[in-house]
């Protein structure tokens, strides 16, 4: 006769760190894009080749930049994605937390990549 006894292995609390995570990272990810959007107006006034290094330089770094916080949210989803489980709730707070310490590392990468005026 097999055993129909029902392993209650859910973790209390799993939704406390995505929840967390999904508040910080969120409105984080929205300023850095403003932040990363408005900058490309940083070289408005600049002409000849200091325009074309800035532009050429920011070509590159913004795409970095969304694709960065692209990854910050797919990571705060994940840790949503988890199955809540006790097995997984290292997992899901380390998902959890590195969806907001990467956003500020990918801005300090966006602004190392562009060529300031």
């Amino acid at each position: 006769m097999p055993d129909l006894t029902l392993d209650d292995d859910r973790a209390t609390g799993a939704w406390v760190a995505p929840l967390v995570s999904t508040l910080l990272t969120l409105p984080a990810c929205l300023a850095a894009w403003f932040f990363g959007g408005f900058s490309a107006m940083a070289c408005d006034a600049c002409d000849g080749t200091e325009a074309d290094r800035f532009d050429s330089s920011f070509a590159v770094a913004f795409p970095v930049l969304l694709g960065g916080l692209g990854i910050a949210l797919l990571l705060a989803a994940a840790s949503w994605a988890l199955p809540w489980e006790r097995r997984n709730a290292a997992g899901r707070v380390g998902l959890a937390l590195a969806a907001p310490v990467l956003v500020p590392c990918v801005c300090v990468v966006f602004a190392a990549l562009v060529d300031w005026p």
